[in-house]
This record gives C-alpha cells, structure tokens and sequence, in this order.
C-alpha cells in the first residue's frame, strides 16, 4: 500500500512541474481556499478584481481534523515543490544551495508520505518545511545583508554649533531584493565629548519601521527608501571638526531575524566654543603644528637576525612637537602577512609576550624614547627585509586618538648551507706533466641562494686550477669537471685542497676547504731517451747562439754520425777478430789432444 501511495504521490509531482501556472495561496482563517487560473498564475476568492477570463480549478482545504488521504498528501508535495522552484528563481540559488534544498524536500515528502495525521498537522508541517528552505536559500543572503542596506545618495553633511538644537535626517535604502521587516533603528551614543557631540539629554531614540520593500533597480530603492529624524542639541563643549554618528539597524528577512545589528555611520560637522579643540573623522587638524611622532630608527640584537631565532627589537620613536607633550601613546607593531594564498597566511614576526602593543603614559615635546619588544622571526621566512608596521595613537593636550604610521623594515637571513658528492680522481696517480680528472657535485641544502659559486684546487704538486660553477638556487645542483695538471713530485700525503666560495645577497663571501688525494710522480727516462734528450739540449744551445753556427752545428753533426759509424763498424769488427780467435785456439787444443792420442798407440 505504502508503494502505491509513494507512486500516486510522485506522479503528482510530475504533474505539478508541468503545471508550472500553478500557484496555491494559503487562507487559514477559513480552512479553505479557492484558486483561479489567470494568463499570469492563479489568484484566490478574496481578490476582489477577479475578471471573467478566471477559471475556477478547485478547492484546497487546509484546516481539518479528518486523516489526510494520498490526494492530500500530492496537494502538499505539489506545493512544496512550487515554493522550492520560487526560491530557485527568487535568489538565484546555486547548485550546492539547491542541492540543500532538495534535501529538505525530499525528507519533507518522505515524512509526509510515511506518516499518519491530520489535514491540520499536515498543512502545519508544509509551512515548518517551507520555512526550513527559505531558511537554506537566504544563508548566505542575511550574512551580506549589509552590502545592500545603506545611506542613501541624498545624504548630505549636517552643520552644527555648540549648543544649537538640529533634526538629524537619516536616509536608508535596500538595495537588495527581498523585504526586509520590523526594522529597529538606534544611534550609538556615548556621555564622551571625543565621541558624540550631542547632550545625551535621552536614554532612548530608538525608532521602528515595518518594512523596506526590495527592489530590482537603483532607482525603485531610491523611491522606496526610509527616513527616520532624530532630535538632538549639541553640546556646548563640542570640539570643532568631524564627528562619526553611528546606527545600528536590525531587521527580519524571510522570517529569520538578524543574529547581530548591522552598523550604517555617517559625519556631522561641528563648529565649537574658541579653545574647545580640535577633532576629526580621518585625521584630527588643528590650528597650528601637530603633534607628531616619528620613528627615527631600530636596531635588534643580536644585530643578524636568522629564521627562527628570537631577537629584541628596539624601536627609537621621537615626539616632533616643540611645545607639546604626548599622552596616552599606544605602539601596535603588526608585522607583514606572509604565506602563498589566503587560506595560509601568518605574521613574519610574533611577539614571545603574546601582545604586539606597547604602552607609554608620555612623551615629552621634542623628547625621543624607545620602544622595546622581544620577537620571533618565522622558521620558514625566506632571506629577504620583512616590513614591520608601527601603529601609534596617542592624546595631545585637547586633541584625542590622533594617529600616526610607520613603518621598519627588518631583514631576516637564512642559513647557508651545501654538501657535495664523492669526488671521482682519475687516475689518482700521475706523472709530472701528466693530468687526473676531478669530478663531483655541489647541493644547495639551503634555502638562500648561493651566488658566483666556484672551486680552487691548490697544492704544491700540481698547477692552480679553478671551475666556475654560478649561482645556485635553494634545492639546485651544479657539477664540478676539472683537469689538474702535476707540475713536480709528491713530497707529502698527496692532498689537494678544494676551495669552495660563494657570495651572499650582500656579496658577502663564505669560503670552505674539502680536499682530495692525488699522487704526482717523476717522470721515468731511459738512458736512449736521456741521450736524445742530451742531444736535443745540445743542439737547443747551438740554436740559440744564432744562425752564424749553422755550418759549426752541421759539421759537429756529421762528425757525431761518423764517429757514430765507425764505432759500430769497429765493434762488429772487434767481435769477428775475437770469434776468430777463439775458433783458431779451439782447433789448436784439437790437435793437441789428436797428437797425444797417437803417441799413446805407439
């Protein structure tokens, strides 16, 4: 049964989307309610210009003791459904919003669908649903109420005198699009002559208003505005100058009441006694000088201040005024707002004290001092200067919160730091004249930039050489290929040293030593290659004697091939004279021997 109800009733809502001329208007003083149909929607029995175009659909009743029926239970999901689609074009809901809204509606169709009551308990429900989405639709609405209830553009400046009596005319419009109900209206005073320049001679000026319609245009909100008068005499010791006159309005919309009053301020210009003082709205003027305050310098200790680390900040203020003192000083400091999106922001420094402000009762005229407070700097700050606001408001004899800015700008460093691979030497063992091979990398495990890297290789075996490797920024890597070169042998444990500078921002240079092994040898020659050598020498001495001994050069060199020549011949002689010699004496014994072998045998 529930099955065929849930069916009937969504059919129902199938028929009302296509019925989009559809709208039921509640009466419940009768309990009953007659709907036309118009060419623009439908209107009921009390509308009292009723044409003869209107066609009468039917009867909704709404007030009953009877237990509601499936035919009920569609007028209610077709009603609430329309309400839902009025809402939809009314506000121009999103997707997420509509997506809230069906929410309710379907729990609000399923309870009904589900639940056994009264043609009463039911209409009553319809309306706590219906108040439920309107609820939904109009969130983000009543949060920027603000925006669209606002002074009007006809506002104009009110002029005043000590003691004078004035009616205070305030203007406000809706620039929004839907009512607004029940509106209360209240200036803010105050028994202080620095902030409300009227007698406070009333504990009450509140005043009401029923309604401000909302408007599609500029000009119908223009016409639809509300002017509330409120009566006031001004003091007779009103400062000269521009007062702020605030009001709080609360109101009602879609039957949700403002959780806080919103705040519409407005100025009235005020002409005080002679010697009453000076005020203003965005900058007190006076005539004559102005007290003034005005940061002469800083300094923090320790003197570099790294990320992370805490340091003492101190200020030096001076008051410019030569013949007036300073009261009630207030310093905020409010350091730079630091992070990549908004979601991710914080202060570039924070006070150890929990409070960025502080206080000094005076400043004597023409009188420095100094501000001193203890701060962190932010662990992941890049190297780079940090702003630091001063915010200052302080009295000066009859002129109160005058206000002054400056600001300081603070550099924080970062720890330098690199590592480096393994270098590769190869070979590791050379002759002098001879080259080795050195690679490796640099890390920049920092995270500042390293400016102008560059590596020196220095020992006393091998010629001084250098590579340039360049900047490096925070997480890169530059390599290192270098040929050195053995100029004289290894006296020592064959290390070479690997100098490594870099520049700061500043170009500040930082230099650390790593080093590596490397063995230069003597360089072998063999008795052939020293005689060449000795030769080459030889002739290298005659050459620079000029070309007058070219022939003296020429004939010591025939003479050393032919000397060369005939000692080769001498030898190759000299050995055939001994083979010779040595045969004749091996046949000599020969004959020996044979001679005492005959003698024997005679």
């Amino acid at each position: 049964m529930r099955g065929r109800n849930t069916r009937k009733i969504w059919g129902a809502i199938s028929l009302a989307l296509s019925l989009v001329l559809l709208i039921p208007v509640a009466v419940p003083a009768t309990g009953m309610e007659q709907v036309y149909a118009t060419e623009d929607g439908y209107e009921d029995e009390y509308n009292e210009e009723v044409s003869e175009n209107h066609t009468k659909i039917k009867y909704l009743e709404r007030s009953s003791d009877r237990v509601i029926t499936d035919d009920d239970r569609a007028d209610a999901d077709a009603d609430m459904l329309y309400y839902m689609q009025s809402l939809e074009v009314r506000y121009k809901l999103d997707a997420k919003v509509m997506e809230n809204l069906h929410k309710v509606f379907d729990s609000a169709v399923y309870y009904i669908a589900n639940t056994e009551m009264t043609l009463t308990e039911m209409w009553s429900y319809v309306a706590s649903a219906k108040s439920s989405m309107e609820s939904a639709a109009v969130e983000k609405v009543t949060m920027t109420t603000s925006e669209f209830l606002q002074v009007a553009d006809n506002w104009e400046t009110p002029i005043v005198s000590y003691g004078q009596a004035v009616s205070i005319v305030l203007p406000v419009v809706n620039f929004g699009t839907e009512e607004l109900n029940n509106l209360i209206i209240e200036p803010v005073t105050s028994t202080l002559v620095t902030e409300w320049p009227f007698e406070p001679d009333m504990t009450n000026y509140l005043q009401t208003e029923p309604f401000i319609p909302g408007c599609e245009t500029k000009e119908a909100a223009m016409a639809n505005r509300r002017e509330f008068t409120f009566h006031f005499t001004t003091r007779s010791d009103v400062m000269s100058g521009y007062y702020p006159l605030k009001f709080h309005i609360s109101y009602t919309k879609a039957g949700v009441r403002s959780e806080e009053p919103i705040e519409l301020t407005v100025y009235v210009k005020t002409i005080g006694k002679p010697g009453s003082g000076i005020i203003g709205g965005n900058g007190q003027e006076a005539s004559g000088s102005k007290p003034r305050i005005v940061v002469t310098g800083f300094e923090t200790n320790p003197a570099d201040v790294y990320a992370g680390d805490t340091f003492t900040l101190t200020i030096h203020v001076q008051n410019t005024a030569k013949d007036t003192a300073v009261t009630n000083v207030l310093f905020d400091m409010q350091a730079a707002q630091e992070g990549e999106d908004k979601t991710n922001t914080y202060s570039a420094f924070l006070p150890t004290s929990g409070s960025s402000s502080v206080y000094m009762d005076r400043i004597g005229p023409d009188t420095a001092a100094d501000i001193v407070i203890e701060m962190t700097a932010k662990a992941d700050l890049a190297q780079k200067p940090y702003v630091l606001d001063v915010n200052m408001k302080y009295d000066a004899s009859t002129v109160f919160d005058l206000t002054d800015k400056a600001s300081v700008s603070i550099p924080i460093l970062q720890e330098s730091r690199f590592d480096t691979s393994i270098p590769e030497v190869v070979p590791s063992d050379i002759e002098v004249g001879s080259q080795s091979n050195v690679m490796f990398s640099i890390y920049n495990t920092g995270k500042t930039t390293l400016y102008n890297v560059q590596v020196k290789f220095i020992a006393d075996s091998i010629d001084e050489a250098s590579a340039f490797v360049g900047n490096l920024q925070s997480g890169n890597t530059g390599n290192v290929d270098v040929m050195l070169t053995g100029s004289t042998a290894t006296m020592d444990d064959g290390t070479v040293v690997m100098e490594i500078s870099y520049e700061d921002e500043a170009g500040n240079v930082t230099t650390q030593e790593k080093t590596i092994t490397l063995f230069v040898n003597e360089f072998y020659m063999d008795d052939m290659m020293m005689g060449g050598d000795m030769m080459g020498d030889d002739m290298m001495m005659e050459e620079e004697q000029g070309p007058k001994k070219g022939m003296i050069i020429g004939i010591v060199a025939a003479s050393v091939a032919v000397a060369v020549v005939v000692l080769v011949v001498f030898l190759k002689l000299r050995k055939k004279k001994k083979a010779a010699q040595a045969l004749a004496e091996e046949i000599a014994d020969l004959e020996k021997e044979l001679d005492l072998d005959e003698d024997k045998k005679e």
